[in-house]
């Protein structure tokens, strides 16, 4: 029998010290061939230490990674690899598994859930042991995995003094009961958030229905749709249940309420409000807003629930939501919330509220504390059309605004990964000479230097037909300083710089102005033939290369210099290229 003490659990260990045990687990885990071979020595002599008392974590960790020093070495077969992979993954899965089989056995499945162990890892034992083997990058796979689950629950655990005794000592009892108590709760646990997201669907549910009600009466009575009376008793008892809901499970609330057919609506709730459902394609996409008659619909559950934490936990689920590949109908309506959730927290629109210069009802009215870093990178990893505009809104509103560097570092990386830009997207700190990223801001920066243009003309009382004058003069004027720098550049070449205002779009490639179409004007009117042996070769022209030229002479006078031989002509015929 063994002896009860109060005190902690002592286990006698084969590594000498922890620095030993950390020099090893960093060296199995290094990727590196030669420091996991000396790891796997050191291991070798612990098992001489262990005896038959090795733990399974310990052998199978050296049995996977001998597998991957073999694999790096590229001396071994394929098929030789998966054979090594395969005996080191059964054994793993059958040696962690047996501990908790008891008389009557139950499915290796089951058995490895309690443990954490996904259940391909299982299929992929069976098939290597009942069915055809599974491929080399399965086999890696499996590994992978295996040897960070080994980390996670045995070396990092060994190392923090949290082991328990099913490592060491079969404790079978103690595992199956720990493994059923953690599937009841999971079990458990399922449930609640079952009932939760049916709880919530109920209530807003409700919600909406006191609401398009209200929303039929007005309609009815011919009063204003963007002023709604106060709550209704029935809406008012809506909105505390939904309120009591939210404060004890507020996660499950939020997920719900950005599901389609609450804050995204549907096409049918859209004409029910009188909303067209194609609204997002006939306004600006890039700067989206929501509808007047929409936002006043949900207005009264928001004020409810308008606390710090819920606004930035459905800011959140909204960027979440906006990552995800959606619908134009879909990303449209969840930015609109996102934008009415920053201009709610404006300084200026706050300012301009309390100063009663804007009427319109606000999600809430004081200045929310936004965790802003956070916020910009949910937005830069949620790229849709009208990412630049919220990026823009967040980065104006922050309370440590960042650098203007980095602002518009931001701002142009998102208009490169989006490809779109727009012109009101742009951040006040902007100037006109921004590199030009897409051909949409090329556009837009023709079309800006045109406008700025008429505008100089007209404040010099320059005639509107000479206003409208085409942009081709625009594009080919050139400054001072770009003909010198390209006459620099030219210097000492057969070209030149042409300063005349050629329209030379209307020109395709290989013609000049005044060039006919007749293609017989390229041929030259008086010509003479020379053939190869006649022609004289200078000093300087001569070919460098590994084989010589001969010089001869002609003989005659005025004719002397170098002349080709048969065989540097058949060398010239040999690497000629034509085109």
């Amino acid at each position: 029998m063994k002896k009860k003490t109060t005190g902690k659990t002592r286990h006698v260990v084969a590594w000498m010290n922890k620095a030993e045990y950390e020099h090893v687990l960093e060296h199995l885990y290094s990727r590196d061939p030669a420091l996991q071979k000396h790891a796997l020595h050191r291991i070798s002599a612990w098992k001489g230490r262990f005896g038959n008392n090795t733990p399974v974590a310990v052998e199978s960790t050296a049995d996977l990674v001998r597998c991957q020093v073999l694999d790096s070495t590229g001396q071994l077969e394929a098929n030789d690899l998966v054979l090594l992979y395969g005996m080191a993954l059964v054994r793993f899965v059958n040696l962690i598994t047996e501990r908790q089989q008891k008389k009557i056995a139950k499915p290796l499945r089951h058995l490895a859930r309690n443990l954490n162990i996904p259940e391909w890892v299982v299929n992929l034992r069976h098939d290597l042991t009942h069915h055809r083997l599974p491929t080399l990058k399965w086999c890696r796979k499996g590994c992978e995995f295996v040897l960070n689950w080994l980390q996670q629950e045995y070396w990092s655990r060994q190392l923090g003094g949290q082991l328990t005794n099913d490592w060491d000592s079969s404790s079978e009892e103690e595992g199956e009961e720990e493994g059923a108590k953690r599937q009841e709760g999971d079990l458990l646990r399922r449930q609640r958030e079952i009932e939760g997201h049916k709880k919530v669907r109920e209530l807003l549910i409700s919600y909406e229905q006191e609401q398009f009600q209200t929303y039929e009466e007005l309609a009815k009575q011919g009063g204003q749709l963007g002023v709604w009376p106060d709550a209704s008793a029935d809406l008012s008892w809506i909105l505390t249940q939904i309120k009591h809901f939210a404060t004890e499970a507020r996660d499950i609330f939020v997920d719900v309420l950005v599901q389609d057919g609450f804050l995204i609506p549907t096409a049918e709730q859209l004409q029910s409000l009188g909303i067209d459902p194609s609204v997002e394609n006939s306004v600006d996409v890039f700067s989206p807003c929501l509808p007047r008659v929409f936002l006043q619909f949900w207005l009264p559950l928001l004020k409810v629930l308008n606390s710090s934490i819920f606004i930035i936990l459905i800011l959140d689920k909204l960027f979440a939501e906006l990552s995800n590949e959606l619908s134009n109908y879909k990303t449209y309506y969840i930015a609109s919330w996102i934008s009415e959730i920053f201009i709610c927290n404006s300084k200026s629109e706050l300012k301009a509220y309390r100063r009663q210069k804007i009427t319109k009802e606000r999600i809430f009215v004081n200045r929310l504390q936004f965790p802003w870093q956070n916020l910009i990178s949910s937005c830069v990893n949620a790229p849709c059309p009208a990412t630049p505009f919220l990026l823009r809104q967040i980065l104006i509103d922050m309370d440590k605004p960042l650098p203007l560097d980095k602002q518009q570092n931001l701002l142009q990386l998102c208009s490169i990964y989006t490809q779109s830009y727009h012109g009101n997207s742009s951040p006040e700190t902007l100037d006109s000479a921004q590199p030009v990223y897409t051909l949409q801001r090329l556009q837009e920066r023709l079309v800006g230097d045109t406008s700025q243009n008429r505008d100089t003309h007209t404040s010099n009382h320059t005639p509107a037909s000479l206003q409208a004058q085409p942009t081709e003069e625009l594009q080919e004027k050139l400054s001072t300083e770009t003909l010198q720098e390209r006459n620099s550049a030219l210097h000492g070449s057969a070209w030149s710089m042409c300063t005349d205002k050629v329209p030379w779009k209307r020109y395709p490639l290989g013609k000049v102005p005044g060039q006919s179409e007749d293609p017989s004007c390229l041929i030259v009117e008086s010509h003479s033939t020379f053939t190869v042996f006649d022609q004289q070769v200078e000093l300087d022209q001569l070919p460098h290369g590994n084989w010589s030229v001969p010089l001869q002479s002609r003989g005659a006078a005025g004719s002397e210099g170098p002349l080709w031989t048969h065989s540097d002509l058949s060398k010239l015929n040999a690497g000629l290229k034509l085109f």
